[in-house]
């Protein structure tokens, strides 16, 4: 149950953290390019990276603290950080094709369900 709570805890945070560097970016940038998106995605990618490396090398964070940091708060901030990882994972282990077939089937799958969701809302309010 800690583990489950500093898990919520981190993603209210991350999320959070999220919005605000959107509002920013908007500010600063305008609304023709969603850098607050690529933002976030790069930023938590390059903080997920941080944190493997420390937790295989180097910290001994409790399973609460590895949660609320990787699950939590880089979850809510983006969920790229842990697409990152998983193709990293891959890669790193030898498994080459099967990373870019993650990679690239989790963008076109991902964009593809997107489309579906709004094809299916837009016949559904038709009838």
């Amino acid at each position: 149950m800690n583990t489950l709570f500093a898990v919520v805890a981190g993603g209210a945070i991350g999320a959070g953290a999220r919005h605000l560097f959107n509002l920013q970016a908007l500010r600063m940038f305008g609304p023709n390019f969603p850098w607050g998106t690529i933002g976030v995605n790069v930023i938590g990618s390059l903080l997920m990276g941080v944190l493997a490396g420390l937790f295989a090398f180097k910290a001994d964070l409790s399973p609460e603290w590895r949660s609320f940091l990787a699950t939590g708060f880089l979850g809510g901030f983006t969920t790229f950080s842990a697409f990152s990882l998983d193709a990293a994972n891959l890669i790193q282990r030898g498994d080459t094709g099967l990373a870019l077939a993650y990679m690239g089937g989790s963008v076109a799958m991902g964009i593809g369900a997107l489309f579906l969701g709004l094809f299916l809302v837009k016949a559904m309010l038709s009838v």
